[in-house]
């Protein structure tokens, strides 16, 4: 079990709802991180995606289902709304599971 760093789920859940932002109907692409340092790594909407799956998977049942209700919102949101699905994502190397790195990336921001 990978060690829980202090602030990580609040920070993941942070960027995970900002990134939408701006409100409208433009698409949005997540980017790759700039720098590989921790702290930047949330720089990348789908890290912070990992990171909340990873606590939802560690969490005790209450506090899981309070969170997974918020997950799953902003995943309707991310899913449905802003990002293009990346028509070429059965032909890459990504978990099934992971369906959020199932989009289009690379973009405008």
């Amino acid at each position: 079990m990978p060690r829980r760093r202090p602030g990580a789920t609040d920070r993941a859940l942070r960027r995970y709802r900002a990134f939408p932002q701006p409100p409208g109907r433009r698409p949005r692409y997540p980017q790759d991180a700039e720098c590989s340092c921790r702290g930047c790594s949330f720089d990348d909407v789908r890290h912070a995606r990992d990171v909340l799956a990873e606590v939802l998977r560690q969490l005790p049942p209450r506090s899981r289902a309070r969170l997974a209700r918020q997950v799953r919102a902003l995943d309707a949101g991310y899913a449905a709304e802003r990002t293009p699905p990346d028509p070429f994502a059965a032909d890459r190397q990504w978990r099934s599971d992971l369906w959020w790195r199932r989009r289009l990336t690379g973009g405008p921001g």
